[in-house]
């Protein structure tokens, strides 16, 4: 194998390493394009996953079409994923997992003894001058140092969730609190509370998290994030300023250039509403028959995109919702959805893509970070509003604690968000001029266009000062 000394050329061949969740793999492998896309002569780019995500990594490229994709060099290798008891072969992604063993995935990720070696072996035989790891794969440091090329974490999602986080588990609170609410330590006004059954599990089990993410994320040569200063400028500089990085990449959002304007048949609906619940979620068939009846009595437009294939809606709802009403089951092209003039409101789980998506949202967040996320779009951003108004029912991070979203509360919250001079309506002019903020970072000379050359530059001396 060659060394890190005799293999330096003119070419930056960057393996970059996601965490297996669709969530995680397809920024990855936008991040992989715009690094190859900024200089098709210098960046050759890889990403690595199980060999049963290699798949989505594929469709991710091929949404981009041929002729965006042919001078941009991004390649997919991949490797094993280890046998796990309870975890069917060939099910390594959150997204296909059964719920109930979701957590499954989650252990093994962080398990160095399980899951280092196939990743090392890979990255030694493809033998890159940079490695740019999910903040799971925290090994990854030592393997580049091994190697003798520069390390970057790359965070999916933005730095106002993951910040929350850190500063809650860092600071402590999440189980002082005597009232059953914790406020985020540390961040400017206004106060971000939440319910601490709104809380990642990880957070609510007083899981402590191996203290080598920490250590391996300082020892980095920067942490680069799906996101942009505009969006986040009160909080990406605490990043630097805590001491937890040596340097911040805001790269992001790495979806904006892909944004096309699709027509349909159903063009004729004015101000949709488009309803979708990402990869990670699991919507109970229970839940999604009151949400079906509360569409129906809303007597809104809708686009609905259903996960789950077995689910048939009630009996006559169909015929009842009519030619008002679409029903998607599976995947639906999101960005370009988002993209149309129909498109007049979003209800979201509060993925991190969702933020920037350029239409207001009605926020239906279920697991993970997405709560937090909520605060944000609701209550610094003000481009959204809660379906389930706060005081109605419980809502949590586990399923078996959520209550049932009644269809009531879903017609009457949903009907006036999109009432003339309605919630959504106040919150458009805020929503167009963020998204006009966020073309505008990626566009050449933006922010993020300037981080992400800029992250290059450093990946480039930083290989050619490890074998100074």
């Amino acid at each position: 194998m060659a060394s890190a000394s005799n293999k330096q050329s003119k070419k930056l061949r960057i393996v970059l390493m996601p965490f297996f969740a669709t969530s995680h793999i397809g920024p990855f492998t936008d991040l992989a394009f715009h690094l190859a896309a900024a200089r098709p002569d210098v960046v050759e780019a890889t990403v690595s996953v199980t060999h049963a995500n290699a798949s989505v990594v594929r469709s991710a490229l091929a949404r981009r079409g041929p002729s965006s994709c042919a001078d941009v060099a991004v390649e997919v290798a991949t490797y094993a994923f280890p046998v796990v008891d309870g975890l069917p072969a060939g099910v390594d992604n959150l997204s296909t997992v059964a719920a109930a063993d979701a957590w499954r995935i989650d252990v093994t990720a962080t398990d160095e003894k399980l899951m280092r070696p196939g990743q090392e072996s890979l990255i030694k035989e493809l033998s890159p001058d940079a490695i740019i790891t999910d903040m799971h794969f925290f090994w990854n440091v030592d393997v580049a140092a091994d190697l003798g090329v520069p390390c970057v974490t790359f965070h999916a999602i933005g730095t106002f969730p993951t910040l929350a986080m850190c500063n809650l588990l860092v600071r402590g609170g999440v189980h002082d609190t005597t009232d059953g609410v914790v406020t985020v330590p540390g961040f400017p006004s206004p106060d971000i509370r939440l319910p601490v059954t709104e809380l990642p599990e990880f957070m609510r089990t007083q899981q402590i998290l191996d203290r080598s993410i920490g250590l391996a994320q300082k020892r980095c040569l920067g942490l680069a994030a799906n996101t942009f200063f505009d969006l986040e400028h009160r909080y990406c500089d605490m990043w630097v300023g805590n001491g937890s990085v040596k340097r911040t990449y805001l790269v992001g959002p790495l979806l904006i250039t892909t944004v096309a304007i699709v027509q349909s048949k159903h063009d004729w609906l004015a101000s949709v509403m488009y309803l979708c619940f990402g990869s990670l979620t699991h919507v109970s068939e229970a839940q999604l028959q009151e949400l079906a009846l509360g569409l129906e009595v809303s007597k809104q437009p809708f686009l609905w995109v259903v996960r789950a294939e077995t689910w048939s809606p009630p009996d006559g709802w169909k015929e009842r919702v009519g030619d008002r009403g679409m029903v998607i089951t599976g995947w639906a092209p999101q960005t370009a959805i988002l993209a149309h003039p129909s498109v007049g409101a979003f209800v979201t789980h509060c993925g991190w893509n969702s933020v920037a998506a350029g239409v207001p949202e009605m926020t239906w967040p279920m697991v993970v970070e997405q709560f937090i996320t909520e605060r944000f779009v609701t209550e610094v951003l003000a481009i959204g509003e809660r379906l389930w108004p706060e005081g109605f029912g419980l809502r949590s991070t586990r399923r078996e604690e959520h209550e049932l979203v009644p269809a009531e509360a879903v017609a009457r919250s949903v009907a006036k968000f999109m009432e003339p001079g309605g919630p959504g309506h106040m919150a458009r002019t805020r929503v167009k001029e963020l998204s006009e903020k966020a073309k505008a970072a990626m566009a050449e000379g933006g922010s993020s266009h300037r981080d992400l050359h800029r992250l290059i530059d450093d990946l480039m001396e930083g290989g050619e000062a490890a074998v100074r």
